[in-house]
């Protein structure tokens, strides 16, 4: 079993920046899909943005410009760079990895990020 543990949500002015870690338990970036989804309260989960085993990266329209996910040298950890935020950007942040050819996929339990003045 993989562990998916998530950090760096928090509290932060609109228009301020905040960076996401996602770090798995074992090396398993290589090999899948790392996706991050939110939770606004009271709606559903959407997609935000997305890189591959490969590196290729797609962002949801509503934050093209603004997030910046990324892998870097640091083994098993995936960032999200959350720039110009906004009040709407408010949700619970969770990070999925993802090999659907292997079966594979798992979650994070999520941070928190609220965007308020």
């Amino acid at each position: 079993q993989v562990q998916i543990v998530e950090s760096g949500g928090g509290l932060v002015q609109p228009g301020g920046s905040l960076k996401l870690s996602c770090v798995a338990s074992r090396s398993i970036f290589s090999v899948t899909t790392v996706n991050w989804y939110r939770q606004p309260p009271g709606k559903q989960r959407e997609l935000v943005a997305s890189i591959s085993a490969e590196g290729t990266t797609n962002y949801a329209d509503s934050v093209k410009g603004r997030f910046t996910i990324s892998k870097d040298n640091v083994p098993n950890t995936v960032y999200l760079q959350m720039n110009s935020l906004k009040p709407e950007d408010t949700a619970v942040y969770l990070c999925n990895a993802e090999n659907p050819p292997l079966r594979w996929t798992f979650w994070g339990q999520g941070t928190q990020v609220t965007v308020s003045s």
